[in-house]
C-alpha cells in the first residue's frame, strides 16, 4: 500500500500529552483540553469523504470519540488515555469542509465518567452529537 507522505506527519503530533498515530494520519488538530472541555478540528479531503461527498460516519465517530476522552482526561488532569464503555450518535446533517468537535464532560467520576460532544460545520451548526461514558487507564 503507498502511502500519501502529505498526510502524515514527520514528527507525531502531541494530542494532549498523547500520541494517536491514527489521528495523525487523518489529520486532527488538536486545539484545547482543559477544565473537562476539549476543542479539535479537521480539513474534510476526499480520501475521508463517503459515497455523497460528505464526511464517512466512521470518521465523525471517530472525532466525537476522540473529543470526548479529551474533555474527561482534562476535567482529571490525567496523564493516561481514556477508555471508551458506550456511545451514543445522531447524525442531524451532513459534515463538509471544516469540521469542528466540541468535548465537554459532564459528570467526572472515580470510575466512570460522563461526556458529550458535537460537530459543527463552518457555518456553526450542529452536524452530530454524541454522548458516551468513559474510564480513565489506570
Amino acid at each position: 500500500m503507498n502511502q500519501d507522505s502529505s498526510i502524515t506527519p514527520k514528527e507525531p503530533i502531541n494530542y494532549f500529552g498523547l500520541t494517536i498515530p491514527f489521528l495523525d494520519y487523518i489529520g486532527v488538530v488538536p486545539e484545547f483540553a482543559e477544565g473537562g472541555k476539549s476543542r479539535i478540528s479537521l480539513d474534510l479531503r476526499p480520501e475521508l469523504e463517503n459515497s455523497f461527498q460528505v464526511a464517512h460516519g466512521g470518521l465523525i465517530m471517530t472525532l466525537l470519540d476522540f473529543a470526548m476522552a479529551a474533555a474527561v482526561r482534562s476535567s482529571m488532569n490525567h496523564p493516561l488515555g481514556a477508555i471508551t464503555i458506550d456511545m451514543t450518535i445522531s447524525f442531524l446533517r451532513p459534515s463538509v469542509g471544516k469540521i469542528t468537535v466540541e468535548g465537554s464532560t459532564l459528570k467526572p467520576g472515580k470510575t466512570i465518567n460522563y461526556c458529550e460532544a458535537v460537530v459543527l460545520n463552518e457555518a456553526g451548526e450542529i452536524t452530530a452529537k454524541s454522548s458516551g461514558s468513559f474510564l480513565l487507564r489506570r
